[in-house]
């Protein structure tokens, strides 16, 4: 018997997978904070890294602010890292599961411990305590252009 593949995508509604990430990843609602910050934290070593091999300046120290505007009920969580490109953005946030981490230690041979995050999940935990999410990101390629999801997500 001779079986042939055939590839194809699968497609995922984001309403039916986030109560099953929520439940199996996420144990309580406060962990969205680590997981936004940890993602900041990775953004920061990633443009360090690409700055040593000269695809990025270096910018300043690596930074990560928290803002809560309890009058806009909203939580602003920003770091200096690398950013992302529009197409990048599209590649890895609207991926479920799809980390950027494992590209990016392939392209710079980095040391695997030099990012925390490596499924692609870290995002999606915002979701827990957010009906709305916004995504604002610019690249520090030079000649980068900033890229936004228009929220919700």
């Amino acid at each position: 018997m001779v079986l042939q593949a055939e590839q194809g995508q699968i497609q995922i509604h984001t309403e039916n997978i986030f109560p099953i990430i929520k439940k199996a990843v996420y144990s309580g609602h406060e962990v969205f904070l680590r997981e936004l910050v940890s993602n900041g934290v990775d953004a920061i070593s990633k443009r360090r890294m690409a700055a040593m091999a000269g695809d990025c300046s270096e910018g300043s120290e690596g930074r990560i602010s928290i803002r809560i505007d309890r009058e806009a009920n909203t939580l602003t969580i920003s770091d200096n890292g690398i950013g992302m490109t529009a197409d990048e953005v599209k590649r890895y946030i609207n991926q479920v599961a799809f980390s950027s981490a494992e590209d990016f230690l392939e392209k710079y041979k980095s040391e695997d411990d030099a990012i925390i995050g490596h499924f692609g999940l870290g995002f999606y935990s915002s979701f827990m305590v957010a009906k709305q999410v916004e995504l604002v990101t610019l690249s520090a390629r030079e000649g980068s252009e900033a890229a936004a999801s228009p929220a919700p997500m």
